[in-house]
This record gives C-alpha cells, structure tokens and sequence, in this order.
C-alpha cells in the first residue's frame, strides 16, 4: 500500500477507497473510463481550439494527481498546474475559445482578465493550504508539504495574507478601472470577502487549530472560491 493511500486513510478514512467501498482497480477503471468518454464527448461537439484546451487540462490533471509523478506533492508544481487550469483554462481559454466557436473576433475583457488573474492567484492559496486538513497523516507517515514543514498556523496566515492582497487588489481595480467595474458591487462584496476571511482565521486561532477547525477553515476558502464566481456575472 502507498504513502499516500495509507495517509489518506486516516486523513479521509470516509472516502470510498479508504472505507473499502470501492476497489484501486475498481478506481482505474472508472478513471480510464471517464477520461476517455470526456475526451469523446468534447471531440465530438465541439471545435479543435476546446478539444485541444480540454485535452491540455485532462493532461494537467493526470500528472497532478496520478502516480508515479503525482505533483501535487511539490508546491510549486501544484501551484503551476491549478494556476494554469483554473486560472488561464478554465477562464481566459474557454472563454476565448467559446468567441471562435460562436465566430466572434477576438476582444479583450476586462472583467474576463480580472477573474483569470484573480483566480491564478487564488490558485496560490489553495496550492499551500490543500494539505492543511491532511497534515495529520502526512506528519505520521513522514509525508513532506508546507503544512507539515511551516506548521499550519504559519500556512494559514501566509494563504489569509495573500488573500487579502487578493481583495485589495479587486477593491483598487474599481476605484481605478470605474469604466470596466461596478463599484457599487465590485467594493462592497471583497471588502464582505475579506472580513470574513478575518473572522474565520480569528475562529481558527480561538480553536488552536484543532483538525475539525482546519478542515472548516479550509472548506471555507473554497467557498471563498465559488463566492467570486458567483458575483462574477454581475462584476
């Protein structure tokens, strides 16, 4: 059994392979399965610009979580590839992508350079703090990542610091940009961000960072995720 299946059983011990519900090779054959009918499906209805972006971010995806290269155990590996997928993909490529599939010439957008920045960005974040809920088991079966080297309270005021430049920068890019912006949703919303963010690092400093405190405050920045996206249509 590898490291990594063996920590995850007691960092996640609910989830399939580690409850016993569902086979490794059970596992290889639905992911095989999966990423070949993904790879079908997109070939078949759509352009060679969103095949070829699909194709790159299944790729991206495989080395991340994949053995034997599983990058996701180096930092700034992971940090590359959930900046590249999340950030440019998954944003600025598809959005691009999905103009020259409609026939629509080529047009920057600002907003659309906004979300692909913020999130790049927010991509840092999620790359330190992705181990934070799992550091138990990574500290028992000598798994090296930031969390276990700096400490989690280091991790999760280093991940609230960037965030909040984050916010800062969202806040400056209205007063600045009043022509590309609502101000009246782009201020108030991140300044709404980023005193939760403090609240929920104050709860989690109050907690002395139990693990049921740290899976939440981990949780809790995805929602942050999810919440820009939210707005996003709006900005």
């Amino acid at each position: 059994m590898t490291l990594a299946l063996t920590s995850m059983m007691v960092n996640k011990p609910y989830l399939p392979i580690a409850a016993g519900d569902l086979s490794v090779q059970s596992a290889w054959l639905l992911v095989a399965f999966f990423a070949a009918a993904g790879l079908l499906i997109v070939g078949l209805n759509f352009g060679p610009f969103i095949f070829s972006l699909y194709t790159l971010g299944l790729f991206l995806g495989t080395i991340y979580s994949v053995p034997p290269l599983r990058m996701k155990r180096f930092p700034i590996a992971a940090f590359l590839i959930i900046a590249t997928v999340r950030g440019f993909l998954l944003n600025f490529g598809v959005y691009y992508a999905t103009r020259a599939a409609l026939g629509l010439a080529f047009e920057w957008s600002s907003p659309v350079v906004f979300i692909t920045t913020f999130v790049t960005l927010f991509a840092l974040v999620i790359a330190i703090t992705k181990d934070l809920p799992d550091v138990e088991g990574d500290r028992k079966y000598q798994i090296s990542t930031f969390a276990t080297k700096l400490g989690v309270r280091n991790i999760a005021f280093l991940g609230c610091g960037i965030l909040l430049m984050n916010y800062i920068g969202s806040i400056l890019a209205a007063i600045y940009m009043p022509q590309a912006f609502r101000q009246w949703l782009l201020i108030p919303a991140h300044m709404i961000f980023a005193s939760c963010l403090i609240f929920q690092a104050w709860v989690l400093e109050k907690a002395n960072y139990t693990k049921e405190a740290i899976s939440g405050f981990y949780r809790f920045i995805w929602n942050l995720f999810y919440a820009e996206y939210a707005i996003f249509p709006f900005i």
